[in-house]
This record gives C-alpha cells, sequence and structure tokens, in this order.
C-alpha cells in the first residue's frame, strides 16, 4: 500500500483541537513503520518513519502497533460501577453523572472513544437518568463521544402509554437512539412497532435489546425494520445461538437482508434481560448470512456482571478465543464495525479520515489482543488518556544470557511501556 499524501485540514468544529501533532515511528497491522500527522481533528498525512515534520508536539509511538480507536457500541452506564455499594443504588441526577462519567472514562482509557450507553426511562425514575447522562455527555466533550439510547420498560397497551409518552419527551430531551427492551413487555411485536414508529417520526436510529429467541419475531422486526434509513441494531441475540442451526440461520438471512445489525457481547449479557448467562450469539453463523456483527461490552460491574471491565480489547480477544474469529475480523467488531453500526465515520490510519486512534504496546494485533496493557488514545486528534505498564523481574543470569524481551519504561512516549 503506497504511504497516504498530504490532504487538506477539515473543520470539525470547536471541540476539537486546532493544533497538529505527530505520530512517530508506529507500526501498523501490515508490519509498515510510519509517521502519522494529525491537525484539526483528522489524519492529515501518512509516510514512512522520519519522513514527516512538524512544527508541533510529537509523541514516540516505537514499539506500539497503531489502530483505528474502538467504539462501545453497547453501553450501560447509568449503572455502571454500582456492584460494590453497601446500599441502595442511588437514582439521584448527580449520582447517575458520575457513575456515567466514571464509567466513560474507564472506557475511554481502554481506547473506545466513542460510546453508546442503553439509559432506563420510566418508572420511578422518569427522565432523570437521561437528564444526568445527557449532562455527563456535555461534560464530556472533547473527550469521549457519548450517545444515549432511550430505553422505555413498557410501551403497549393501558399500562404502556406513558412510556411511550415518556419515550417521545426523551427524543426531545436529546436522547440519540430509540431503544427498549421488547422481551419484556406483554406485547413484543407491539413493542417493536412503536418504537419504529416514535423512530421514523423523529429521523432516529433504533437499538433494541433482545435475547432473540423467537424466529417468527425477529422476522417481523426485519420486515418492519428495513424501510428505516437510520439503521436499526439488535442485541445481544443470545437466543439465536439455542435454535436450530437452520432455523437461525433462517433468521440471520432475514436480519441481514434488512440490514439490521447485531451487536453481541462477548463478556457477558447485561442486565436488559430476564435470561442472562445461557449462551452467546451464533457469531460465526450471523457473520456468514452477511449480518454485520459488532462487539459491546454490556455490563460494568453492577448487578448483572460485578466483574465486567468494559474493555472492547477484552471483547475482541473473546470474539477470536472463542468464536472462531481471526484476529482482524475480532478486531474489526469492536472498531469499523462497532462504528459502522452506530452510524459513526469510517476511521482508517490514512489521510483524511478521523483522527479517532489507538496505539497499543505490541508489534501484531495477536499481541495486543492477548496482552494489551499499554494504551495511549487519540481523539479528534489530540491525546485524551494514556495506560501504562512496566513489567520488571529481579536479575536473571538465565534472562541476560538468552536475552529475553523485557518490557520497561521507554523515553519520549508519554509515560512508561
Amino acid at each position: 500500500m503506497p504511504d497516504s499524501q498530504p490532504q487538506p485540514p477539515h473543520h470539525e468544529g470547536a471541540a476539537e483541537d486546532t493544533a497538529s501533532l505527530l505520530l512517530c515511528g508506529a507500526t501498523l497491522v501490515d508490519g509498515r513503520t510510519v509517521d502519522v500527522r494529525l491537525g484539526r481533528g483528522r489524519i492529515e498525512a501518512v509516510g514512512t518513519a522520519g519522513s514527516l515534520t512538524a512544527h508541533t508536539a510529537r509523541v514516540d509511538l516505537d514499539g506500539y502497533l497503531l489502530l483505528p480507536a474502538p467504539a462501545e457500541p453497547h453501553a450501560h452506564s447509568d449503572t455502571a460501577l454500582t456492584a460494590d455499594g453497601d446500599g441502595p443504588v442511588g437514582h439521584e441526577v448527580r449520582d447517575v453523572q458520575r457513575r456515567t462519567t466514571e464509567a466513560a472514562l474507564l472506557q475511554l482509557g481502554h481506547g473506545a472513544t466513542a460510546l453508546r450507553s442503553h439509559v432506563r426511562i420510566g418508572d420511578v425514575q422518569g427522565l432523570g437518568a437521561l437528564e444526568a447522562s445527557l449532562q455527563a455527555r456535555r461534560s464530556l466533550r472533547g473527550l469521549t463521544d457519548l450517545t444515549t439510547v432511550a430505553v422505555p420498560r413498557l410501551l403497549t397497551g393501558i399500562a404502556g402509554a406513558d412510556g411511550l409518552a415518556m419515550l417521545r419527551d426523551a427524543v426531545k430531551m436529546g436522547a440519540s437512539v430509540v431503544g427498549g427492551c421488547p422481551d419484556l413487555d406483554p406485547d413484543p411485536t407491539g413493542y417493536v412497532e412503536a418504537v419504529l414508529e416514535v423512530a421514523a417520526e423523529h429521523g432516529c436510529p433504533v437499538d433494541l435489546h433482545t435475547d432473540g429467541a423467537d424466529p417468527a419475531r425477529l422476522a417481523r422486526l426485519a420486515a418492519v425494520a428495513g424501510g428505516l434509513r437510520s439503521g436499526v441494531s439488535v442485541g445481544p441475540c443470545g437466543g439465536l445461538g439455542r435454535m436450530p442451526a437452520a432455523v437461525a440461520a433462517r433468521s440471520a438471512e432475514a436480519l441481514a437482508a434488512a440490514g439490521v445489525s447485531v451487536v453481541c457481547l462477548p463478556q457477558g449479557d447485561c442486565g436488559g434481560l430476564e435470561r442472562r448467562g445461557c449462551s452467546a450469539a451464533p457469531v460465526r453463523l450471523l457473520r456468514a448470512a452477511g449480518v454485520r456483527v459488532g462487539a459491546g461490552s454490556g455490563a460494568l460491574r453492577d448487578a448483572a456482571n460485578p466483574v465486567g471491565r468494559g474493555d472492547p480489547m477484552e471483547a475482541a480477544y473473546l470474539l477470536a478465543a472463542q468464536h472462531g474469529l481471526d484476529t482482524d475480523e475480532a478486531y474489526a467488531a469492536v472498531s469499523s464495525v462497532a462504528r459502522e453500526a452506530m452510524g459513526l465515520p469510517e476511521v482508517r490510519v490514512e489521510a483524511g479520515f478521523p483522527a479517532e486512534l489507538l496505539a497499543v504496546r505490541g508489534a501484531r494485533l495477536s499481541g495486543v489482543l492477548s496482552l494489551a496493557y499499554s494504551r495511549i488514545v487519540v481523539h479528534r486528534g489530540r491525546v485524551v488518556a494514556r495506560t501504562s505498564a512496566v513489567r520488571e523481574y529481579c536479575d536473571s543470569a538465565v534472562a541476560v544470557a538468552l536475552d529475553l524481551p523485557r518490557q520497561g519504561r521507554v523515553k519520549g512516549a508519554g509515560g512508561t511501556a
């Protein structure tokens, strides 16, 4: 692949850093060692190491693999970090805003520069959790892009009338995506149709939280979702894994034909479903049918998964280790495919693309999926997070004699390796 050539800068808005940044000596997945110049939130140029100059800040990425940044397509930030609490979970706006902000920053440290959070509305909380999430989104601007999915409990019958009105209010408040859990409504098909109707009214994407265990319901979803131009995602769809293979294949083909994305949760289901921990989505079957399959993290240390890490690199590792994907496919599920499912612009390490990047200490993708400790995260063209790990051993004549690799401190990389 030839080196990318310099491109005219693109203005992306006041939130972006307008200064340029030079990433030096990074390794790409194709093995090339390159310099990457960033400016105005985009990649301005990519050239062989030492070929680019910039009168600006430099970050030495010698020993790092440079990748498009991951995105988190399925988070529950409003309930994150509640597993260790001694008392009842606080639902005050301030409590939810603090949890949402802390969770988003944790996931940013892992590399996710865009995050879609499913936020429950209705019941006793009303729109308070959504208000808190929108406040967190504003405070995080410039660090990470947080979008919210409004998730009502009921939408059909007399009991669902309030939920439907609240869903419309949520969109007017600023919820970016319309969603919900049709499996928990007495009329799941009616629930889906109500969500799609609201989405069509407001031009919003749809993201439904479903086990996907009913093939007739999935077929109906595919039939009515195909005309929604703003996009439809469903997940985690573990029920597809419990169907006979032929039935699951037909459901997958229907979803593919309608352009419906599936977001699986390799690290475990989350609290949006009554049935948890039973099975995972059949990733290879879905991909074979042509379904766009992204991967999310789900619960982050809440009651549904007290040890949830919210780490997209772990999700990619599990796709490679347990679901038969090769490393490129596994990482794409948490990066390019996740971004596409979220309606975000494509990212490549090439001139002209958004400067949403993750540098991980390591030489090959398989290695960084295995041991992704040290990370440098770039959002809108500037470094927004660093995580450094140093592994040291006591003096050993054997290690010296065999010249074994040793991870230590690296000069100029903005921290330790």
